[in-house]
């Protein structure tokens, strides 16, 4: 049983920084593939970064060399360090994972994964 559990959201200024995390018993890292998206209201949820075995994906222009994916396998806990936060980063964002080694398809796409947690709210103030 896979369950996905983010935590470490909250409300910050621009500028700040926050890491959020995602508790994930029974994912065994070699073999899954982790990523983190965002929903902001009205919106389409997007990708934010994806890691593997193959490496780190930065998916979008707009969170490159601010936001850092990574995992720690013996503590089962994937992780996003976001830095200099802005305003349009606030969104719920969402802790997913695929059972594959490599999604078929892009690895930043939603539909290549099939488990995901709750969600951890994001507000950034100008």
């Amino acid at each position: 049983q896979v369950q996905l559990v983010e935590s470490g959201g909250g409300s910050v200024q621009a500028g700040g920084s926050l890491r959020l995390s995602c508790a994930s018993p029974g994912v065994g890292y070699s073999s899954y593939y982790m990523g983190w998206f965002r929903q902001a209201p009205g919106k389409e949820r997007e990708g934010v970064a994806a890691i593997g075995s193959d490496g780190r994906t930065s998916c979008s222009d707009s969170v490159k060399g601010r936001f850092i994916i990574s995992k720690d396998a013996a503590k089962n806990t994937l992780y996003l360090q976001m830095n200099n936060l802005k305003p349009e980063d606030t969104a719920m964002y969402y802790c997913a994972a695929a059972r594959v080694s490599r999604p078929v398809g892009w690895v930043c796409r939603a539909d290549e994964y099939t488990y995901w947690g709750q969600g951890t709210q994001v507000t950034v103030s100008s």
